[in-house]
């Protein structure tokens, strides 16, 4: 299987085509041939961008209704392709099969929530009669699209990632340069040419994977309006630094913490707290890596976590048993267990796990962990959890208050005077209530406080990131 760029309309990169490189790709599960995606460079970047440019002066004005049926049409062929979307994820970065064919789902609903915003949004009328100068006039304000957005989307997730940028712009009007991950490059192109198949006109997307060098050439083109990036911190604060005259929405990464309060139900909480720790081996920027536990449940606490952690399934990602499947590559796995080994060095106890064998790092839980270490502070991005105990709510808000990430926390319990100073004195994007950090729905604002981002997604709230509001006062004759 080959994966093509898309290009102004056109599939570029084929099998025949010797203009334009092939990237291999492997299985990091075990290492086997998923295929090959095309690795564009120069011409074909400013290609895209110049697409999209011209695409961007008629589908700005393009009709609501076929913005609407265009995002109807994606999301009824991402259902249609379901598994064999799902089959290609799990093969080319190791997401385990059920999580594989949930990101279908989303994916789908993502095209359709965007759909489904189509027809209301972006008007609004304003009273300004509230001022006497203002009788006899009336004002409406429309948000209208910015231009070309170039966004940028990593391994973890390829197509709900891209669909929480491809289809907020589509549904604006915006047009869109989509950069895959080369980690993932045959995921993102096959969603493009989904997305071509599906009647996108030329130019309103273009899809391309190639070089960093490239793209760090090309990124402050000027037709470029907007960078959408999701990725790590150290490279997206530069960029924005970079792109100090353009609009920039920064999803970048965490290290989640959860919260659990003396009433909180222990079988749900250890249920969920293992699913977000090692789901997917923990490669989810809001996968929860640290648990803070009242001190009159800690050691019931520590016992279920060890026993569960020890018992969750790990290994090939495409039984459809297994939780916590292969890192994307060797290098992931040696970082994740450097992480580990530096924190067991430094004092930490090793509960359960801690070893690793080729991409699969086993579930690990550790205790006792020295706030100095990597694990404490870093995004580890890997199965670890770390357990601590707290005396009361304030210590436990003041230790996830003490991280520079800020996406999610979870909190669980029932008692709505905890769940209310926690929502105000978090330093978070989001709170979650009774469920693990990890969990996000699409239509719900998303990003982070603080080193974990700037700007929001979720499909609205990127639609919002994706227009600017003009303004049009009438003043009718008497």
């Amino acid at each position: 299987m080959n994966a093509e760029l898309l290009i102004a309309g056109h599939m570029m990169g084929g099998p025949c085509d010797q203009s334009i490189g092939k990237q291999l790709v492997r299985n990091p599960h075990d290492g086997s041939t998923v295929g090959t995606a095309a690795e564009g460079d120069f011409t074909e970047l400013r290609a895209a961008i110049e697409s999209a440019h011209e695409a961007f002066q008629s589908w700005r004005f393009s009709p609501r209704r076929q913005r609407q049926s265009l995002l109807r049409e994606i999301a009824s062929s991402v259902r249609t392709r379901r598994e064999e979307l799902a089959d290609l994820l799990t093969r080319e970065v190791g997401k385990p099969i059920t999580w594989s064919l949930a990101e279908l789902d989303r994916t789908a609903l993502t095209f359709d929530l965007a759909g489904d915003l189509v027809s209301s949004y972006g008007f609004e009328e304003l009273p300004v009669d509230i001022d006497p100068r203002g009788v006899g006039h009336r004002l409406t304000v429309e948000r209208r699209p910015i231009g070309v957005i170039f966004a940028m989307t990593p391994y973890n997730w390829p197509y709900n990632l891209s669909a929480h940028k491809i289809a907020p712009a589509l549904a604006t009007g915006n047009t869109m340069v989509l950069k895959a991950s080369p980690l993932a490059p045959m995921s993102t192109l096959q969603l493009a040419q989904l997305i071509h198949e599906a009647g996108c006109p030329a130019g309103v997307l273009n899809a391309w994977n190639g070089p960093t060098r490239v793209v760090e050439k090309l990124i402050d083109h000027p037709n470029i309006r907007m960078l959408s990036f999701t990725g790590s911190a150290a490279v997206g604060w530069k960029l924005k630094e970079r792109l100090h005259d353009r609009k920039v929405l920064l999803e970048l990464g965490g290290n989640a913490s959860a919260i659990v309060e003396p009433d909180a139900e222990l079988e749900w909480a250890t249920k969920r707290l293992i699913a977000g720790a090692y789901g997917y081996a923990g490669q989810v920027c809001i996968s929860v890596q640290h648990v803070l536990v009242h001190h009159s449940l800690y050691d019931e606490m520590v016992r279920r976590l060890t026993e569960a952690t020890e018992q969750c399934p790990t290994g090939d990602p495409l039984k459809s048993e297994t939780v916590c499947g292969p890192l994307i590559s060797i290098e992931a796995a040696e970082k994740v267990q450097s992480f580990v080994d530096e924190a067991i060095a430094a004092g930490a106890q090793l509960l359960a796990g801690g070893t690793s064998h080729g991409t699969v790092v086993r579930p690990t839980l550790l205790s006792h962990v020295p706030q100095t270490v990597r694990l404490s502070n870093e995004e580890v991005f890997g199965p670890v959890l770390t357990i601590a105990p707290y005396r009361d709510l304030g210590e436990a808000i003041a230790a996830v208050n003490r991280s520079q990430y800020g996406i999610h926390c979870g909190l669980f319990t029932h008692d709505e005077q905890t769940i209310q100073t926690a929502f105000r004195e978090l330093e978070v994007g989001g709170l979650i209530v009774n469920d693990y950090p990890t969990l996000r729905f699409d239509n719900m604002p998303y990003g982070g406080v603080k080193r974990s981002g700037i700007g929001r997604e979720g499909v609205r709230y990127a639609m919002d990131e994706m227009t600017e509001p003009k303004s049009l006062l009438v003043r009718f004759q008497d």
